[in-house]
């Protein structure tokens, strides 16, 4: 057992290591950025299409925020607004699947997975979602009506303090993953000493099956499902080099968590915005599920025909 400890130890400070060579410079620049011009132009940019999703031009500052940074500072930004209750909603759905997106896009080239096709499916989501709620939902114009948390005030001048503050983002950033993944990995590994792996990964097969995915990616899943996208990502850079998970696995399981990821800290952070949670939970659920399947069928469908061709060639 002590082996088995040292073993899951030291490959959670190597998965830490590797992802936090990423999370710490990208933590450090956008927290720099935020005190720069460039969050205000962008959000400029963008103010102009958000009454096309039913939103007002100023809530094109908490989406900005929640995907330059995090869904804290866009809750923080949401509670200095005067809101509807479905402009909160659709800004919670929009930002449930599309924030933190430097990071979180960045982790996943770790992965293997393409920049691109991370933050294209993200913004896609979310901006898809809000045009159909706001297509399909006539009510929620009544004003939102916040819950118990207040935003901080307190602003940091001057830029030598600017990046005190953007190293020590940066660093908590680091020791946060630390303190989930190492934990993490070395529970994986007594689960694989003692076969209990394979047993959650039969137990898990019928919904690895149902996305398009084999029996081994089941772990990544649900580290993803539950954690987060980073440390779910931890735990795939390890399933890639010990399960010999296939890359067509990884990039289903990526689709699907980077649709659904976090759910219960993603969704329980809603709640004092005073919005119904469980609506968005099964929305995020739903999209994710329906999504995967998508991808994994066409992806069949095209490998399919590439054989059938190249049996015909030959």
């Amino acid at each position: 057992m002590v082996d088995t400890l040292k073993r899951g130890f030291v490959v959670g400070l190597k998965t830490t290591w590797t992802l936090g060579k990423v999370i710490f410079p990208v933590t450090l620049i956008v927290t720099l950025l935020q005190y720069t011009p460039v969050l205000g132009w962008i959000i400029n940019l963008i103010t102009p299409i958000m009454g096309w999703f039913g939103l007002s031009g100023e809530a094109a500052i908490p989406f900005v925020i929640g995907n330059f940074l995090n869904l804290y500072a866009a809750i923080g930004a949401i509670l200095t607004l005067d809101l509807t209750v479905k402009e909160v909603f659709i800004l919670a759905v929009m930002l449930s699947f599309s924030h933190n997106l430097i990071i979180e896009s960045t982790v996943a080239a770790k992965v293997g997975i393409k920049v691109w096709v991370v933050v294209a499916v993200r913004l896609g989501l979310a901006f898809f979602s809000a045009f159909i709620i706001n297509l399909t939902w006539q009510g929620g114009g009544e004003l939102a009506q916040y819950g118990f948390i207040t935003r901080s005030d307190e602003v940091v001048t001057g830029w030598f303090n600017i990046l005190v503050e953007g190293l020590e983002k940066a660093s908590i950033g680091v020791f946060q993953l630390a303190i989930i993944v190492i934990p993490l990995m070395v529970a994986i590994q007594v689960m694989k000493d003692l076969q209990w792996l394979a047993v959650f990964s039969k137990w898990m097969s019928p919904v690895t099956k149902l996305l398009g995915m084999k029996e081994n990616t089941s772990t990544t899943l649900a580290a993803g499902l539950f954690f987060g996208l980073a440390y779910g990502a931890g735990v795939m850079i390890q399933a890639v080099k010990e399960d010999n998970v296939s890359k067509r696995d990884v990039t289903l399981a990526f689709i699907f968590l980077v649709a659904c990821h976090a759910v219960v800290e993603d969704t329980l952070i809603f709640i004092p915005l005073g919005i119904p949670v469980l609506p968005l939970l099964i929305i995020r659920l739903v999209v994710a599920i329906l999504l995967t399947i998508t991808v994994a069928y066409i992806w069949n469908r095209v490998e399919h025909t590439s054989r059938k061709e190249a049996t015909y060639e030959n």
